[in-house]
């Protein structure tokens, strides 16, 4: 009879912290909790070399090296992260619905998308830039780019800004995608490739190109890079904490030098927290 009652009142226990790992195992809380079992979900890109790539043997790049770090300091391992394809028109819509935790995919800190999302950060100071073949010596400067066949890529309005405000008469050359544009400029069709100098960086770092192209180092536009988070969300203190440290203990260099090095970038150092550049 005593057995019995102590076995029922064990019973009460462990029922009582059953119940209370169930309500707690609901609430994702956008990540927060951190390192207790559970997954985070994280946006990158997956098809920008040097920067957020899937490849056959996982995911490489500086954004995924950023969020792997912000991750770990979240309380994360590698394994409990859910990476999620974030491309650059999904972006604030999967911040809102909740479908990711943070975003790390080249995401620029504007005012209209701050009045939609948070950002943590800055964590890199990009510009907007050309690439060129290694050997040209005719462009050194934007204005140098009339009359030159300039890539333009579907969807982006870089060619045109310069065509528009530097070199009004640059030969706009229609690609559908940057990757697209390599071989052409690589074989002379077009003379000169631009969007974001960290971008150009990476493509120019893959070992198929490695010392054909060399960035022209126009510093054009002030990118500055943000982790995206949801309005409101408790992790955007959380991850910039993470970002000085990554600063602090160096990771930020080794990651630039690690996917950047190849294409000799001359990179803006780690910027401060909070300080945009217009």
């Amino acid at each position: 009879m005593k057995l019995r009652k102590v076995s029922a009142a064990s019973a009460a226990v462990l029922a009582l912290a059953l119940t209370a790992t169930a309500c707690g195992g609901d609430d994702k809380d956008s990540g927060s909790s951190g390192g207790d079992g559970k997954k985070i979900t994280i946006g990158i890109k997956f098809d920008q070399p040097g920067l957020g790539q899937k490849t056959p043997d996982g995911y490489a790049g500086f954004d995924v090296d950023v969020a792997t770090y912000v991750a770990k300091k979240l309380g994360y391992t590698e394994d409990q992260i859910e990476w999620k394809e974030s491309k650059s028109a999904d972006r604030e819509t999967m911040l809102q619905r909740g479908d990711v935790d943070f975003i790390a995919a080249t995401y620029s800190i504007t005012p209209q998308r701050q009045e939609k999302v948070d950002f943590a950060g800055p964590y890199l100071l990009a510009h907007q830039d050309v690439l060129l073949r290694a050997d040209d010596d005719k462009i050194k400067s934007p204005e140098d780019l009339n009359n030159a066949k300039l890539c333009s890529v579907t969807g982006s309005t870089s060619a045109q800004n310069i065509k528009d405000k530097l070199a009004p008469k640059a030969q706009l050359q229609p690609y559908p995608t940057y990757s697209a544009c390599l071989p052409g400029l690589q074989n002379g069709a077009i003379d000169a490739l631009t969007t974001d100098d960290s971008i150009l960086a990476g493509y120019a770092s893959q070992s198929q190109f490695k010392g054909k192209f060399k960035l022209g180092g126009f510093k054009l536009t002030n990118e500055n890079y943000g982790i995206g988070v949801k309005k409101g969300s408790d992790l955007k203190d959380k991850i910039n904490k993470a970002l000085e440290d990554m600063v602090a203990d160096k990771s930020w260099d080794k990651a630039v030098k690690d996917n950047f090095g190849p294409a000799n970038y001359k990179n803006e150092p780690a910027p401060k927290i909070g300080d945009i550049k217009s």
